[in-house]
C-alpha cells in the first residue's frame, strides 16, 4: 500500500468504538475518515475527538453510514448483529473491507453475510487477539489428541456490561474443540446447567459464563480426565489488544479478493 487506508468506526460512542478510534488515530498506517452512530444519538454532528472529551480531530460523527463508508477503504464494526448485517450490505456497496468483531450473531445471521462477501472482503472473528487465535489452534490440537475420556469445558469471564453468553471467543474455542474431535458443536454443546441436570453426557463440550466487574476477557479450556487435568488459558488485560488486531485485519484485507476471512487467515496461523 502506497497510501494510508481510510478507516470508518461504527458504534463510535461505545467502549470498543472509542478504543478503535484512538487506535486508528495513533496509527501511522491508517487514517480515521469517519465515525458512525445511530440516528438521534447526541454525538451525531459533533467532532468525534471533542465528543470523546479530547481535542478536535476533524471527523464529524454521522448517522449516514453509506456516506461515511463511501470515503473509506475499511470499516471496523463492533456493534450488534442487526446493525452489522446492515453495515455489511453498505460496506459491500462501497467495496470497503468490513472487519466484524460483533458477537452474539446466530448461524442464520452469519449466513446472511454471504451475499456481501461476494463483492467485498469480510474479516469476521469472535476475537481479534493473536493470543486467543493461538489458543484456538492449540485447543483443536489437544482435542484431537484426547478421546472422550477427557471432558471438555470452556470457561469464560467478562465484565458485567456484556450482553451475550457464551462469548464469541468461547464459541470459537468450542468450535475448535469440536473440530478436533470430528463432531459438530451443535450436537455436543452443553449450556445453561441449573437444577437437577443429571450426570454429564460423555463427549459433551460444556460452557460456563462468568460476568462481573470490569473483566476484559478471560478464557480457559479445561480437559478433565481421571486423575489429571489440562488447562489452556488466555487472559486479556487491555481492550486495546482487540482494537490493534482489528486494525491489523483492516490493513491485511486491502489487497485481498472478495470473500469471508477470519483472524487465522490474517495472522497466517
Amino acid at each position: 500500500m502506497t497510501h494510508k487506508p481510510g478507516i470508518v468506526i461504527t458504534g463510535a460512542s461505545g467502549r470498543m468504538g472509542q478504543m478503535l478510534i484512538k487506535t486508528v488515530l495513533d496509527s501511522d498506517k491508517a487514517t480515521l475518515v469517519g465515525a458512525v452512530e445511530r440516528g438521534g444519538h447526541d454525538w451525531v454532528g459533533r467532532d468525534v475527538g471533542e465528543a470523546m472529551g479530547g481535542v478536535p480531530v476533524g471527523v464529524t460523527v454521522t448517522d449516514d453510514a453509506l456516506e461515511a463508508f463511501s470515503k473509506a477503504q475499511a470499516v471496523i464494526d463492533f456493534t450488534a448483529p442487526e446493525a452489522t448485517l446492515e453495515f455489511a450490505a453498505l460496506a459491500a456497496q462501497a467495496r470497503a473491507v468490513h472487519v466484524i468483531g460483533t458477537t452474539g450473531m446466530t448461524d442464520e445471521q452469519i449466513a446472511q453475510l454471504e451475499p456481501a462477501s461476494r463483492h467485498a472482503v469480510i474479516v469476521r472473528a469472535g476475537n481479534m487477539s493473536l493470543g486467543v487465535n493461538l489458543l484456538v489452534q492449540l485447543t483443536k490440537k489437544v482435542a484431537a489428541a484426547l478421546d472422550e475420556d477427557f471432558d471438555i469445558e470452556v470457561i469464560e469471564a467478562h465484565h458485567h456490561h456484556k450482553v451475550d453468553a457464551p462469548s464469541g471467543t468461547a464459541l470459537m474455542l468450542g468450535e475448535a474443540a469440536a473440530e478436533g474431535r470430528g463432531v459438530k458443536l451443535a450436537d455436543v454443546s452443553d449450556r445453561g446447567r441449573d437444577g437437577i441436570t443429571g450426570a454429564r453426557k460423555r463427549g459433551d463440550i460444556g460452557f460456563t459464563a462468568i460476568r462481573g466487574g470490569d473483566i476484559v476477557g478471560e478464557h480457559d479450556v479445561l480437559f478433565a480426565g481421571a486423575g489429571e487435568r489440562i488447562v489452556l488459558r488466555h487472559m486479556a488485560t487491555d481492550r486495546a489488544l482487540f482494537a490493534r488486531g482489528a486494525l491489523k485485519a483492516a490493513l491485511w484485507g486491502q489487497d485481498k479478493s472478495p470473500g469471508e476471512y477470519d483472524m487465522i487467515d490474517v495472522l497466517g496461523l
